[in-house]
């Protein structure tokens, strides 16, 4: 099935290249950066994609049981265009770079070695029998990832400076996923496909796995007032588990519920609240005003300022 989706994935990509960019790269005399441009065209189509399939899901949700009305339309936008910019146009291009980079430079040192680095297939050879059993592992294993990777963003304080703009709104959907510092997702984008390098995840399921955990966590900010009950709250992260990560319950270093899909890892580090019954506000009231209504560029540049600040001790 993987294999399948892959190469309809390959078709349609090769189709639109030949029938959009090549006639634009060809008029424009740009056709040295032929194959640069298809394998950036794969980030960017999966943008889309991941934008297509979460909509589809949560919008619905947010419409049929919201927590709170949407009344702060400019903020909703401002994290709206936090999406347009990483999902479709500048973290691909970043992402593109980081990973040529990163892929080319392990290439190179694994030959240089003349070590063969063992994969989770290597070390549990049933993975490879199993494509589906793989793939749900790979799933598990990034989540773990991502949980230490939430849990550093609170943890120290230049990192801190920057993931508060994602605390700062206090007009919570399924867009504020996004709404990230850009320097943020650059290492987050470095942690999550150094981990992925590291267990071998194969690029047939890469996408999947990405594409998993990004519904996950979309769907976990959406304003919508769903709870997955006493057994399912203990099994997938909520809307409502979430939500009380972004409340006052659980401001800065104090945070809880630092889960992306599995909230057995905040249970297992003693970082988990499974109180069922709140859906309390979002948005930290000791942030600066402006990373919670202002805009974009200036988000971006309080975000270094604070960022700097915390790294001379000043913050």
């Amino acid at each position: 099935m993987i294999d399948a989706l892959q190469d309809a994935w390959n078709m349609g990509q090769g189709w639109l290249f030949e029938v959009l960019v090549q006639p634009a790269l060809y008029a424009l005399g740009l056709m040295e950066w032929a194959e640069d441009a298809f394998e950036w065209m794969n980030f960017a189509l999966f943008g889309v994609v991941q934008v297509l399939v979460i909509y589809a899901v949560c919008r619905p949700l947010e419409a049929w049981k919201p927590v709170e009305p949407r009344t702060d339309g400019r903020s909703i936008r401002t994290d709206v265009f936090y999406t347009v910019l990483t999902r479709l146009g500048l973290l691909p291009l970043l992402a593109f770079i980081a990973f040529a980079s990163l892929g080319a430079w392990w290439e190179a040192s694994v030959a240089d070695s003349g070590w063969v680095p063992p994969t989770l297939e290597t070390l549990f050879p049933i993975l490879r029998d199993w494509p589906l059993l793989a793939l749900a592992v790979y799933i598990v294993v990034l989540d773990f990832g991502e949980y230490w990777r939430h849990r550093f963003q609170h943890t120290f304080g230049w990192w801190w400076a920057l993931h508060s703009i994602h605390h700062a709104q206090r007009q919570m959907t399924f867009w504020t996923d996004d709404r990230n510092h850009i320097l943020d997702d650059v290492i987050g984008a470095v942690w999550f496909g150094g981990i992925a390098l590291l267990i071998g995840v194969p690029p047939g399921h890469f996408p999947i796995v990405v594409l998993v955990l990004r519904l996950a966590e979309a769907l976990s900010h959406a304003n919508v007032r769903l709870s997955f009950g006493r057994v399912g709250e203990r099994l997938l992260v909520s809307p409502r588990f979430h939500r009380l990560h972004h409340s006052e319950l659980a401001p800065g270093e104090e945070g809880r519920n630092y889960g992306v899909l599995l909230p057995v890892w905040d249970w297992m580090f003693g970082t988990a609240d499974f109180r069922r019954d709140i859906f309390r506000p979002t948005g930290e009231s000791s942030l600066p005003e402006a990373l919670a209504t202002g805009g974009w560029w200036r988000q971006q540049v309080l975000g270094l300022r604070r960022m700097g600040a915390a790294l001379l001790g000043r913050g």
